[in-house]
């Protein structure tokens, strides 16, 4: 068993939460997806800040490909491990 784990990057807040609660219905997850904010590097303005939803995978059942698909719905996209 392995700990996979993806990480959807979005654009705020507000997206970062109605992803996570979207996506844990849309693929069944039971573990709640944790949303987590990150600063960008050098950015001093707290508006240069993304917005992660990190899902944890260890039994590697999600496709890639739907999460690509599911992160653009939210002007997002999904992190390469």
């Amino acid at each position: 068993m392995s700990d996979v784990r993806h990480v959807l990057v979005l654009p705020d807040r507000e997206a970062a939460e109605e992803a996570a609660e979207a996506v844990a219905e849309r693929f069944g997850i039971d573990e709640e997806p944790r949303v987590v904010r990150d600063a960008l590097a050098g950015e001093d303005d707290a508006e240069d800040v993304q917005w992660l939803v990190v899902l944890r995978d260890q039994d590697e059942l999600l496709d890639p490909a739907e999460l690509d698909a599911f992160a653009e719905e939210w002007d997002g996209w999904r992190e390469e491990p």
